[in-house]
């Protein structure tokens, strides 16, 4: 076995099992800090799925991709943890 088999019968399964059941985590999040943290949590498995197909199609330039949704979705959660520190004074 090689790593590209490794790559696509037990890696992407298991991201793609994730992402499923962020989503779920997702739709039933019983507060907006859950749907926050899932969503954040999606971006990042999404992340390893760019990385999982740039190694796969020998393709670098989508790792640049993978960057800058990384920054974007950390922007992000510090947004939302200045929201929630704004709204609990």
């Amino acid at each position: 076995m090689n790593v590209h088999d490794y790559l696509y019968y037990v890696i992407l399964p298991v991201l793609i099992l994730s992402v499923l059941l962020i989503f779920i985590r997702f739709l039933k999040g019983p507060s907006l800090s859950d749907r926050v943290v899932s969503l954040d949590l999606l971006i990042t498995t999404g992340i390893g799925i760019i990385a999982v197909y740039s190694i796969i199609t020998d393709q670098p330039t989508f790792l640049d991709i993978a960057l800058i949704l990384a920054l974007i979705a950390f922007l992000g959660t510090v947004a939302f943890a200045f929201f929630i520190e704004k709204i609990k004074k």
